[in-house]
């Protein structure tokens, strides 16, 4: 299972002493998890539902309510960068839960000021601690799920499970919380949002591993990049693409007159269908045929993404979020795959480094520019069509991305 963020490369794996062997891998990983699904699941999706009230209320623009996804994206960028250099300071424990606090303390201020720099600064923060909290708890999930060899792929599938559960979460929660409290109660949201991740945070703050295991340097070859250029533009456009999606989806199901049953529905649906992905793209995920895996996902994000223009009612709607929810979520896995086919294992902290700065420009570039079309054309349609034709284009690029040869994996 897993969302748009980075795997965890070997330089990030924590020595062995950091691996508990007191505590079963599955509730460990679980109990990490806690960490994507406060800084992810709900702080940085669960935006999307309290977008329209708090456009409404601030009177703000599509574009100034894009910014506020812009600027956390910059903030997750930020965090993973340094997630790695983190852990090795503090131990890797330490930088999940430092990283998962500060997501949480920045929910806490959204719900406590409308000032729009405060409100920015805040969602900066929310993306830093996401960032680090999500790498961070990556590379010792892991390791963790080395502990049993022959369920080491579930096992750490329920480390990245954690961002659509929160999204699950959020979507049960905040429709009903804005339905009871009527127009102007998004603060209230995030309120409540901030209570329950003080009450999930709990388990991982007391979790028995040792916080101070050090995480070792190991050698990083330099690998020229230029073979895969193609994809790394893919994964760009991948993340100006989805994010554009997840941002303005739900208004776009308000303006249609879904109400809070409507919205926590599709919401759902789309972090349900996140659950499904290691069964369903297990195949094609172990296919080593360049980037032609990548793009057959993308298409099927793009579709999800484009349905919503085909037709308004329920079944669209519904049909929308599970294609979209069943694809979104694998791209940074099949990026993965492609690094670990293509690559030897020491080029491969560079080649993730560089894919993880495509995809957060990306997706720091999406919701504003988006944002900005959608204010230009007068409606949300454009904001889907143009999230599609970005998934659309990137699958076309990562078709193009041919198996590296020989003497470029060695280069």
């Amino acid at each position: 299972m897993n969302c748009p963020i980075i795997a965890a490369p070997e330089h990030f794996l924590p020595t062995s002493q950091s691996v508990p062997t007191a505590v079963r891998p599955a509730l460990t990983n679980l109990t990490l998890s806690l960490g994507p699904i406060i800084g992810l699941g709900i702080g940085r999706f669960a935006y999307a539902l309290v977008l329209p009230d708090m456009r409404d209320s601030l009177h703000w623009s599509y574009s100034a309510a894009g910014f506020m996804n812009t600027v956390n994206a910059a903030g997750y960028l930020l965090g993973a960068l340094i997630a790695a250099q983190l852990a090795q300071r503090v131990g890797g424990l330490a930088a999940v839960r430092g990283g998962t606090l500060a997501a949480l303390a920045s929910l806490a201020v959204c719900a406590m000021t409308s000032d729009f720099a405060a409100l920015s600064l805040a969602r900066l923060m929310t993306g830093i601690g996401a960032g680090v909290a999500l790498v961070a708890g990556g590379a010792l999930a892991a390791r963790v799920a080395l502990a049993q060899p022959a369920r080491a792929s579930f096992v750490l599938s329920l480390f990245y499970a954690g961002p659509p559960l929160g999204i699950v979460v959020s979507g049960l929660i905040a429709p009903f919380v804005l339905q009871a409290f009527g127009p102007g109660s998004w603060w209230i949201v995030w309120a409540v949002l901030a209570a329950l991740g003080a009450v999930l945070i709990v388990p991982l703050l007391v979790m028995p591993i040792p916080a101070s295991a050090a995480v070792p340097e190991t050698r990083a070859d330099r690998v020229s990049l230029r073979p895969m250029a193609i994809y790394l533009v893919s994964y760009f456009l991948y993340g100006a693409g989805y994010i554009a999606y997840l941002t303005f989806m739900i208004a776009y199901v308000r303006d249609l007159g879904g109400g809070a049953v409507a919205q926590s529905a599709f919401w759902c649906l789309i972090g349900l269908a996140g659950f499904s992905t290691p069964w369903v793209w297990r195949r094609v995920l172990a296919l080593d045929r360049g980037g032609r895996p990548t793009a057959f996902i993308l298409t099927v994000n793009a579709i999800g993404a484009a349905l919503p223009s085909l037709g308004h009612s329920p079944a669209m709607l519904a049909l929308s979020a599970a294609v979209f929810g069943i694809a979104f979520s694998t791209v940074t896995t099949a990026t993965t795959a492609f690094v670990r086919f293509n690559l030897p294992q020491s080029a491969w902290p560079r080649a993730i480094a560089a894919l993880t700065i495509s995809f957060g420009i990306g997706q720091t570039m999406g919701p504003f520019g988006v944002g900005a079309i959608t204010d230009a054309m007068g409606s949300l349609t454009y904001a889907l069509n143009v999230s599609a034709a970005l998934l659309l284009l990137g699958a076309a690029m990562a078709a193009m991305q041919s198996k590296l040869k020989r003497t470029d994996r060695a280069s």
